[in-house]
This record gives C-alpha cells, sequence and structure tokens, in this order.
C-alpha cells in the first residue's frame, strides 16, 4: 500500500518504506517476519499467550504490593487470624486451570498443524555433514538417472558481494517455489544437527540414521536464511541454511539448468 502511495503521489517523501525482515536485524526483540501460514499461527499463538501473561503479573504484583502494605504494623495493628479460606482456594485452583484449558486449545491445534504434511508436490532430503548441508531434489532424474543434488556451504568473508550477508550467505541456495505444498525429510551424515529457518517457521532436528520431516508452504517470493540450531562441533556457528522462493516458472527453469548440469 505504501509502495502504490509513493507510485502515486511521487512528492510524497516522509513515506516509509516497507520490507520483509527476513533475517535477523540488530537490536532485534520480536519474531522476523512470517512467509508461512505456520509461522502466522506461531506469532499470534505467542502474542495471545502474552495477553494472559500480562494480566496475570499486574495482578500478582499488586497482590504482592497489596500484602506488604497490609503485612506493616502502622497499617494493620490488628492482623487478621484467618488461615483457611475454602472460597479464595477454589478460585485460585480453577482460575489457572481454565486459563490453562483457554490456552490449550488453540496450542494443540497449532502443534497438530505444524506435525501434518499435505500431499507434498514436491519432496526434498536435507542432509546435515560437519560443517555443510547437501540438498537433494529426489523427484528429478536427469539421463544419467541421478538426483539433483548439491552442497552448500558458507560464503567465506572475502567472496562477499554487496548487499550479501556476512556468515548467513551460501554459495548454492536451497530453491523452491511458492505457493506449493514442498515435503522436507532431515536427516545428518555424522552428528546431530537442526534445520531451522525462522521466518518460515521450520526446527526440525537432524538425526543419524533417522528420518524426520517438516512441511512448507511458503505464501510469498523471498530469501530466508537460517542457520543449524543444534551444537554439532567446533564450526556449527558457520553452516547457514538459505532458502529460496521464487515463482514456479522460475523454478521449473532453475529445475531444468541443474538437470542439465
Amino acid at each position: 500500500m505504501i509502495n502504490l502511495f509513493r507510485n502515486l503521489f511521487p512528492f510524497i517523501v516522509f513515506l516509509p518504506t516497507f520490507s520483509f525482515a527476513d533475517t535477523t536485524e540488530n537490536w532485534q526483540l520480536g519474531f522476523q517476519d512470517p512467509a508461512t501460514p505456520i509461522m502466522e499461527g506461531i506469532i499470534n499463538l505467542h502474542h495471545d499467550l502474552m495477553f494472559f501473561i500480562c494480566v496475570i503479573s499486574i495482578f500478582v504484583t499488586w497482590m504482592l504490593f497489596r500484602t506488604l502494605w497490609h503485612f506493616s504494623y502502622l497499617n494493620n495493628p490488628n492482623p487478621s487470624s484467618l488461615t483457611h479460606g475454602t472460597l479464595i482456594e477454589m478460585v485460585w485452583t480453577i482460575t489457572p486451570a481454565f486459563i490453562l484449558l483457554i490456552i490449550a486449545v488453540p496450542s494443540f491445534s497449532l502443534l497438530y498443524a505444524m506435525d501434518e504434511v499435505i500431499s507434498p508436490a514436491i519432496t526434498i532430503k536435507t542432509l546435515g555433514h560437519q560443517w555443510y548441508w547437501t540438498y537433494e531434489y529426489s523427484d528429478y532424474i536427469n539421463e544419467d538417472n541421478e538426483f539433483i543434488e548439491f552442497d552448500s556451504y558458507m560464503l567465506p568473508e572475502e567472496d562477499l558481494e554487496l548487499g550479501q550477508l556476512r556468515l548467513l550467505e551460501v554459495d548454492n541456495r536451497m530453491v523452491i517455489p511458492v505457493n506449493t505444498h514442498i515435503r522436507v525429510i532431515v536427516s545428518a551424515a555424522d552428528v546431530l544437527h537442526s534445520w531451522a529457518v525462522p521466518s518460515l517457521g521450520v526446527k526440525c532436528d537432524a538425526i543419524p540414521g533417522r528420518l524426520n520431516q517438516t512441511s512448507l508452504f511458503i505464501k510469498r517470493e523471498g530469501v530466508y536464511y537460517g542457520q543449524c540450531s543444534e551444537i554439532c562441533g567446533i564450526n556449527h556457528g558457520f553452516m547457514p541454511i538459505v532458502v529460496e522462493a521464487v515463482p514456479l516458472k522460475n523454478y521449473v527453469n532453475w529445475i531444468s539448468t541443474k538437470l542439465t548440469e
């Protein structure tokens, strides 16, 4: 909307430029901008829980200071001899239980949605190594009956171009189409790794000898950055993840190029 006003009224220069934050920013406190329905659900659940947390924190703080105030001899020279109260004990037991039930409904709904894989159109295998990632597109086979497979290494600082992110850019990105159900199978070849991309709401452990799976449905084009989220050795902080979401036409062209390589 802001860009539309800029095009219609170019003399308006005070409107801010809008861009998605698909990687970490300086002094960032909140989430990165979501690109999948799962990440949108995670952010919405967080905001809903923050409402309950703020209300409970304010109420408990008020009760604490109120108690300290009345505990003073000057303010309450004749203290109450009450030791039990059936009503208040029922209230402070039932009320938290009721709040937990309210929280459980959206929480379990989101949990089951994160675990569901809906008829994937593309399956990609992600293999963690010390310290890089290997991607295998097993749905496509070239004339030599070989899958599309490539390694993804972090770019050294001296090879970075203007605009690329230090410690986050790779030489080969994982390219996927937007608005497509994608299954990602995650495993490891040596030690424990974790394939995590915050903007996509994905964090899947890579365990040697075991296949874990997660799903993606990216709603907008962009480049999304992540990192290994498992302490996997001395170079744990140097095996980033870059997922590039492109239109279906561009994805088909990229697959065709990979098959002819």
